[in-house]
């Protein structure tokens, strides 16, 4: 669904990314890690075409799209939830979600704009009922409920989140971890930005570790999860408890995995 080849972006004179090699297949979540400044959030507007790819190649099924506007890639199923979550504070809910499919309202009309609205909603019952309230006036996690939703609104191929959990108590974001998940069954692929490493590899089909904008481990959730290496810079693990651990990698996964399904209520 979306392949990156040699991606340079940055910001000016300023360059960031270095050569990006990434894949997102339909119906996966891979996983991006890295530590503040490695280039995460660059890398997810340049994807988005908020920042200009230097050199490179964006792919989104098959078309290419590094040198195409934000707008046009919405219409071509790529959408952006961005960090910070980035709504309007002064228009109401339904107001914001309807920003999400703004490129879309002449060619689908208003029925179809409606229809949309009631089916994020479905996925995000809080919004229902403040659909007429200030974006400003919700809480933390709702504007951030507000922010996914809005993306959802054009029934995107690509869904490219950055920091979905920043700032969200913990019961928030097991429930926005379990919504990514049902994202997934949906056949949605997603690109998962995050520092909460531990939890995205635990549900990630594949991931990557980006450090100073280049990408220097891949592989699947569970064989991250398992390294030491990852451990000590991700997961909040020492080096000697990582070491300790190293040779039950996979009992520790099974531990984890099934201490975080319980709580996102997943297989």
């Amino acid at each position: 669904m979306l392949q990156l080849t040699a991606i340079e972006s940055g910001y000016r004179d300023l360059v960031v990314l270095h050569g990006v090699d990434l894949e997102v297949r339909a119906g996966e979540i891979v996983a991006l890690i890295g530590a503040n400044g490695a280039g995460k959030t660059t890398l997810a507007k340049t994807i988005a075409g908020l920042l200009p790819a230097k050199r490179g190649q964006i792919r989104l099924a098959g078309t290419a799209v590094e040198h195409l506007p934000p707008w046009v890639r919405i219409r071509l199923g790529m959408a952006h939830a961005p960090e910070g979550r980035q709504i309007v504070a002064g228009l109401t809910v339904a107001d914001n979600l309807r920003l999400g499919a703004y490129v879309l309202r002449r060619q689908r009309g208003e029925t179809w704009m409606r229809e949309r609205v009631a089916a994020v909603c479905e996925l995000f019952a809080p919004l229902r009922e403040r659909l007429d309230d200030a974006a400003g006036n919700l809480s933390g996690g709702q504007q951030q409920m507000l922010s996914i939703a809005r993306a959802l609104m054009i029934e995107p191929k690509l869904l490219v989140l950055d920091e979905p959990s920043l700032g969200l108590a913990p019961t928030l974001v097991a429930e926005i971890f379990r919504l990514i998940d049902r994202l997934r069954a949906a056949g949605i692929a997603i690109l998962l930005s995050e520092q909460n490493a531990q939890m995205t590899l635990a549900i990630a089909d594949r991931a990557y570790v980006i450090e100073m904008g280049r990408i220097v481990l891949q592989g699947s959730g569970r064989e991250l999860l398992g390294r030491v290496d990852i451990a000590e810079r991700y997961l909040g693990v020492g080096g000697s408890a990582a070491a300790a651990r190293q040779g039950a990698a996979g009992e520790r996964h099974s531990r984890l995995v099934r201490g975080i399904a319980d709580i996102l209520e997943v297989d």
